[in-house]
């Protein structure tokens, strides 16, 4: 069977509860995909470089990252208009999350994949993001103070 489908499968048994046998069996957060953290710029943006300790107003959306599309682009588990980080490189959020930030300027785009270690580990957060999952977030800088 390939990673993927094992990957798949772990992740179809994890969201369905059908691997629980009552309760007894523990699950097994599927295995990293092994792909590395990395930044594209979409459209470099020419406003004020959002830098650490600066306040920071993104637009984004996040996506599962997945090896059956052509953009790697799954399942959407969020989106967000005007969001305003109080202070990058400050905590709060995913590491990856503040690293894609660093270093963009007002005005621009960037995609951004976000390997577990940067991400959710092997936790995963809540019931959309499972386990061991690599992300994509598509970053968009309005505002730098």
């Amino acid at each position: 069977m390939s990673r993927f489908l094992r990957l798949a499968l772990a992740v179809a048994l994890f969201t369905s509860g059908a691997a629980c046998n009552g309760g007894t069996d523990t699950i097994t957060a599927p295995t990293p995909l092994g792909i590395p953290y990395s930044t594209t710029d979409l459209v470099v943006g020419t406003g004020a470089e959002a830098l650490n300790g600066k306040r920071v107003t993104v637009n984004y959306i996040g996506w599962l990252y997945v090896t059956t599309t052509a953009d790697n682009k799954g399942t959407q588990f969020d989106a967000g208009n005007g969001y305003v980080r109080p202070t990058l490189g400050g905590g709060g959020v995913i590491v990856g999350f503040d690293r894609g930030i660093t270093g963009m300027r007002v005005g621009g785009r960037r995609r951004v994949i976000i390997p577990p270690e940067l991400g959710y580990g092997t936790a995963g957060s809540g019931s959309a993001i499972p386990g061991n999952a690599t992300l994509i977030f598509e970053l968009e800088v309005t505002s730098v103070q």
